[in-house]
């Protein structure tokens, strides 16, 4: 119950603190990503880079600030609990006319959970639900861009008006050019509109910002025309020349889906009212839930506060209990899941096979590593919690039994509720190795099979082997070696892409010495069953992962077809050096079909 009355001097001196501090986050937030687009002229790729890494951390670090500076300025364990919920309805009266309140609510729920222990909690003192609507929020900033512009073709013609909407975000570097560019574009808009009629609301909706990453910077807008919208997005890349053209038209929510893929680096973009942003990618893409939307678009920890509420809801309205995740038993993480929740809880084990030489710290900073580094749609991104409760009825006993066995340190058992003080989840994928186990299973190795089930079962087959070779290639450009190469640590998305997701062994491509196997010398080496080389601590050597990856002839086949330079060290030792030589890869979250280059002349 809240106190009838504010009384507490103390109470307001906290709340604006704290909001002091979001403030603070948000505004440098907000520079970092508005500066994208001057990076983005200059071709500075190892700028973005640096940029998207240090952004991640500017949250906790205002958490931390504030924080200190109210341990500096307050006793504490002397703050009753009057005092903070009247602390928690000052903020709701600050954040009356904010523009960012959904943000400002997390950023006091973070700081809250530092500075009181979780046995002091009470839902009164934080945000559970949100207390400020954020619908129909838009700048007020003098001269502040709307959230998106209209643009209404029938006033003159659709190229024009492409030509308007790319020119009036005013990039810095001319284009090779737009008229060829946008008569793709037109060509591309009619041929996936059909033969359309405008109606009378014929219009194309563009956001005020241009998305960044990588390479790229993107369009987002969509098409209305009548009772149907038609989500669009246009990737600009710069030339050989140095000047920009726009690479292709993608259209849909699939296509949308892929460029906001929860396995791709998250967005620069500049956003005085993020949720208003956030409103209008939904309307794009229905199917994405906001936490992701969130995350994709850089705002990480509101997305992780959208995601647990959305868990805890799923959790109400359901009886299933977690178990142990199917599959191969990984040695560094035990994972659960809960049957009817599109995810997977991962917690680090206390102790490790002697093969494994490596600590807990070591792990969290694998994961760190790829939360910062450029995913190229491979590697899935990870929501990092700590002191989850859970209800403890709805564990299956042998996955308690796990939890006691592999990570005591991390288990609390409090009564009804299980805590978990640290623990990593991701979006659910078919592990690789059972996806390829049920084209075998349903007649893949067979080759007199000619059964629909076979032939559709063998392009299973080829199909994750194809895409496991793509994902190795894709992760060698973006400077990743994975480690570990089995089958089991990837999955396949319902997009049909495989993605790599057991980070305890990654490392970087230019920190790996890639050999061939030398000669050996005489017969008793030859013949010898043991290594009889010397090996460094970061020597790989990609002709020994055949024994490992291809014991089955299918298997073999496919992969010797396809990227039978994975197993040559020059393939590796190539991409190393060019790394090394400052080259950063282009990344095309789309299919090269798609690209205006690839298509035939019209």
């Amino acid at each position: 119950m809240f106190p009838h009355k504010l009384t507490d001097s103390r109470a307001y001196a906290i709340a604006s603190t704290l909001l002091d501090g979001f403030d603070r986050h948000y505004r440098l937030f907000r520079e970092t990503s508005a500066a994208a687009k001057g990076r983005f002229e200059r071709a500075d790729w190892h700028g973005q880079q640096r940029a998207q890494a240090q952004r991640i951390e500017y949250y906790d670090q205002r958490v931390d600030e504030a924080v200190d500076r109210l341990r500096g300025e307050f006793d504490m364990a002397s703050l009753s609990m009057d005092t903070w919920q009247q602390a928690k309805l000052h903020y709701i009266g600050l954040l009356t006319n904010h523009l960012q309140p959904e943000l400002a609510e997390t950023f006091f729920n973070s700081a809250t959970a530092k500075l009181l222990h979780r046995s002091y909690f009470r839902n009164d003192f934080i945000f559970v639900r949100p207390a400020i609507s954020t619908e129909y929020i838009e700048p007020d900033t003098p001269g502040a861009a709307p959230t998106y512009r209209a643009y209404y073709p029938g006033k003159d013609n659709l190229h024009d008006t492409w030509s308007r909407i790319v020119s009036n975000f005013q990039l810095g570097v001319p284009f090779e050019d737009l008229d060829r560019d946008v008569d793709n574009v037109v060509q591309a808009m009619v041929s996936e509109l059909g033969g359309f009629r405008p109606r009378a609301n014929f219009q194309i909706q563009v956001l005020s910002s241009l998305f960044y990453r990588n390479k790229g910077a993107y369009l987002v807008g969509k098409i209305i025309n009548g009772f149907t919208e038609t989500p669009v997005s246009l990737p600009i890349l710069h030339g050989p020349t140095g000047k920009l053209f726009i690479d292709a038209a993608l259209f849909g929510e699939d296509d949308l889906l892929m460029i906001f893929s929860y396995a791709r680096a998250y967005f620069m973009v500049d956003m005085e009212v993020p949720s208003a942003f956030v409103q209008f990618l939904r309307s794009l893409m229905p199917r994405k839930p906001r936490a992701e939307l969130y995350n994709a678009i850089g705002l990480q920890k509101h997305g992780k506060n959208l995601f647990y509420r959305d868990f805890l809801a799923h959790l109400r309205h359901s009886s299933d209990k977690f178990r142990i995740a199917p599959g191969i038993k990984g040695m560094v993480m035990l994972v659960f899941d809960l049957p009817s929740f599109p995810y997977v809880f991962k917690v680090i084990k206390d102790f490790y096979p002697p093969q494994k030489d490596t600590t807990r710290e070591q792990i969290k900073g694998k994961y760190l590593l790829v939360k910062q580094h450029d995913r190229v749609g491979r590697m899935a991104d990870t929501l990092e919690y700590s002191k989850v409760a859970f209800p403890r009825w709805r564990f299956d006993e042998e996955l308690i039994a796990e939890l006691r066995h592999f990570c005591p340190s991390l288990l609390e058992e409090d009564g009804d509720m299980l805590v978990i003080r640290h623990l990593y989840i991701e979006r659910r994928m078919i592990p690789l190795n059972i996806y390829l186990q049920e084209a075998f299973d349903a007649g893949a190795a067979d080759p007199a099979n000619t059964s629909p089930a076979a032939l559709e079962a063998r392009q299973q087959l080829e199909h994750g082997v194809i895409e496991y070779g793509n994902a190795l290639k894709d992760l060698i450009a973006a400077n990743i070696f994975p480690g570990d190469m089995l089958w089991k640590n990837f999955g396949i998305t319902r997009h049909g892409k495989v993605v790599f997701y057991d980070y305890d062994e990654i490392e970087y491509i230019t920190d790996c010495n890639f050999r061939r196997v030398p000669q050996p010398r005489n017969e008793e080496e030859e013949m010898s069953g043991e290594v009889w080389y010397s090996v460094g601590p970061h020597d790989v050597f990609p002709e020994t992962f055949g024994p490992f990856l291809l014991g089955n002839a299918q298997v073999r086949e496919v992969f010797m077809a396809h990227h039978a330079d994975l197993l040559d060290a020059a393939f590796w030792q190539g991409h190393k050096e060019r790394i090394a030589a400052g080259h950063v890869h282009d990344v095309f979250p789309y299919e090269p079909s798609k690209r205006f280059s690839s298509r035939p002349a019209q």
